[in-house]
């Protein structure tokens, strides 16, 4: 009797769990749905095509998918995670290594929802958390460029490093219904038509806050737009702290006119600092090709994000003071010897050629990679209309030690009003390690 009673018991649990089982297993293979899932195949238009070029700018696609001396777009590009290495794929139309065999559906599916054909779920070290937000428009023109806009190459694509079982991806799809998007943006009605642009590519195809919003215990973004608070409120990533681009004062861009905000973006420097580390290559491959109307939009959008005083502290102001006349406080005579001549003696640098180290952002954050990194390894090429720039930052990894960078960098941080606080040598030793010198020969595509 006993028995029969717990078969049948079993049998009525049994049944709900398959019935779970069955919807979990729908739900992580199956393919979202594309509102180009019917589109004829149509002839490509030329203008569709360079439209196309334009949003893959915005989008800084080559940022992941391109290697120096490699052929544009085929992937290769080394992404290293908490559980192992993950290597950016051939994009290009070839297609058996590429997605040449894409439809339109396939490639929309791919960008906004992270799902490659055969439900196969991407990693979301793409940011199809934020190209989610792109429009139709912008995904059909896409599509016409990487399928008629660029050459086909045949480059395999390389596995991952990462370990069976965590490298099965069916719990990315849980993850996207959690954490990620599925609609495009949404023009906010209380706000113009510039804000609106801006906000749109800030958070779609710009994807800014991929860096520079901070992120939660399971890798997402803690916010994707202006309504979190979190929102492009700074982040260390890849041995680089990504900071604000609130109206922070200290940490972020309160001391940034828009004008100034554009200048940066549009020639990768202004009075304030010069793109280094990660904001080199998106500056090299997308911002300095945007419209005009495009960055102003963005520096519109940014402006509007208010600060955190409470978070970012009293507003920097400058307190002269001399290196070579406290030459006995430890850190002052490297910084004399190796780096006034540039960034000068007041720590004022050279306006718009060589960046000031007072008030800079990697003096007052209270993350100290940037300046530890930049130090270490130097800084990458930038490249402004075509001209590689004539001063970049030398890597002083094999010229000072440990504690010689930790000492100049904590004088850096505290003088001139600068309050970031002291850099320990053990965090110098541990990047040194896990670091490489910047580049020379940066990425730099000419698409067509």
């Amino acid at each position: 009797m006993n028995n029969r009673r717990f078969a049948r018991t079993a049998g009525w649990l049994a049944l709900p769990c398959l019935v779970a089982a069955g919807l979990l297993a729908w739900y992580v293979t199956r393919e979202p749905a594309s509102p180009f899932e019917a589109a004829p195949v149509a002839s490509v238009d030329p203008a569709l095509v360079s439209r196309g070029e334009y949003v893959a700018r915005l989008s800084d696609c080559v940022a992941c998918h391109s290697l120096p001396g490699k052929a544009p777009f085929a992937g290769g590009l080394e992404m290293a995670t908490p559980l192992g290495a993950i290597h950016a794929t051939n994009i290009t139309p070839d297609k058996k290594s590429g997605i040449g065999a894409y439809s339109l559906a396939d490639f929309d599916r791919a960008v906004r929802h992270g799902v490659a054909p055969g439900g196969r779920r991407l990693y979301p070290a793409m940011p199809y958390p934020s190209y989610a937000k792109l429009s139709d428009d912008d995904v059909r023109a896409m599509y016409a460029f990487f399928m008629k806009g660029i050459a086909p190459a045949d480059q395999p694509n390389i596995p991952s490093s990462i370990p069976w079982p965590l490298n099965m991806r069916w719990p990315i799809a849980l993850w996207n219904g959690v954490f990620a998007p599925n609609e495009p943006y949404a023009a906010k009605t209380d706000q113009d038509a510039l804000w609106n642009r801006g906000a749109y590519i800030v958070q779609g195809p710009g994807h800014c806050g991929s860096c520079h919003t901070p992120r939660g215990l399971a890798f997402n973004e803690k916010a994707l737009d202006e309504s979190g608070k979190p929102f492009l409120t700074g982040a260390l990533l890849d041995g680089w702290y990504a900071p604000s681009l609130r109206q922070d004062p200290n940490t972020g861009l309160g001391r940034w006119s828009e004008p100034e905000i554009v200048q940066f973006l549009k020639v990768g420097r202004n009075k304030h600092a010069v793109v280094y580390g990660s904001m080199t290559e998106a500056f090299n491959n997308s911002t300095q090709f945007m419209a005009d109307d495009d960055l102003a939009a963005i520096a519109r959008y940014l402006k509007s994000l208010p600060g955190d005083p409470q978070r970012d502290g009293t507003p920097w102001q400058y307190q002269a003071v001399a290196a070579n006349a406290r030459m006995d406080v430890p850190g002052a005579h490297t910084y004399a010897t190796r780096c006034a001549s540039c960034h000068g003696i007041d720590g004022k640098g050279q306006p718009e050629s060589m960046p000031p180290l007072a008030g800079a952002t990697s003096a007052l954050a209270k993350e100290d990679a940037s300046a530890i990194n930049i130090t270490l390894n130097g800084s990458q090429r930038v490249v402004a209309a075509g001209v590689p720039d004539a001063y970049r930052m030398p890597a002083f990894r094999e010229q000072l030690s440990d504690a010689e960078i930790a000492q100049v960098l904590s004088y850096v941080r505290g003088t001139w009003g600068n309050n970031g606080g002291a850099v320990d040598a053990a965090a110098v030793n541990k990047l040194r390690g896990h670091t490489d010198p910047a580049s020379s020969s940066p990425i730099i595509l000419h698409m067509r």
